[in-house]
């Protein structure tokens, strides 16, 4: 099974043509999107991207922004790197906290977080690598709501990935946040078609 790693030129619809189609793209990836995100603890969500999540946010970002060429180039440039590359997988972490008083104080105490992710694999564990774009922790020590993880697999560990029924675990060793879940068969299965 071939995996896409890549969003090229090649790959993008012309915007009317986008257009006519956007709500049906969009219904559908949202009801795919479900299958790929898991809630850790009471406030973080991990949101597992692929080939198709990113080329429908870049394709929503020149949908929206209407900037041509020009845009395109910098869209690749920010979301080809969010696309697995074989023996990863990769999720954009977003910390929900509505109440804008309480996540200034949460966040305020979860720098560094970005470091403390990890997924374990039927008892083995493979960290989170921040993607290394912008830092995500302030010089204050205040982290961002928004976070965006690597995790590098050997062949081997995308082996006990694949097997059926493997226990996949997801979670943070932040002392201001120690959460983790196990994730679901379900998603488990759809995650393992990540890699290459």
């Amino acid at each position: 099974m071939t995996v896409k790693t890549e969003i090229t030129r090649d790959d993008i619809m012309d915007m009317a043509e986008y257009g006519a189609t956007r709500k049906e793209r969009r219904r559908e990836m949202i009801a795919r999107k479900k299958l790929r995100r898991v809630a850790i603890g009471p406030d973080a969500t991990a949101h597992f991207e692929d080939y198709d999540s990113m080329w429908l946010q870049v394709h929503e970002m020149l949908y929206i922004e209407k900037g041509g060429e020009e845009q395109l180039t910098e869209e690749l440039a920010a979301y080809n790197p969010l696309i697995p590359k074989g023996r990863e997988l990769v999720c954009t972490v977003l910390f929900e906290i509505d109440d804008p008083v309480r996540r200034a104080n949460v966040l305020a105490g979860l720098g560094g977080i970005e470091e403390t992710m990890f997924l374990r694999v039927d008892g083995e564990e493979i960290m989170g690598v921040a993607e290394e774009d912008v830092d995500r922790t302030s010089a204050a020590g205040k982290a961002s709501a928004v976070q965006f993880l690597h995790f590098p697999f050997t062949d081997a560990q995308v082996e006990k990935f694949r097997k059926p029924g493997a226990e996949v675990i997801v979670g943070f060793k932040h002392p201001g946040y120690g959460h983790m879940v196990r994730i679901a068969e379900e998603t488990r299965q759809m995650l393992a078609k990540d890699f290459g």
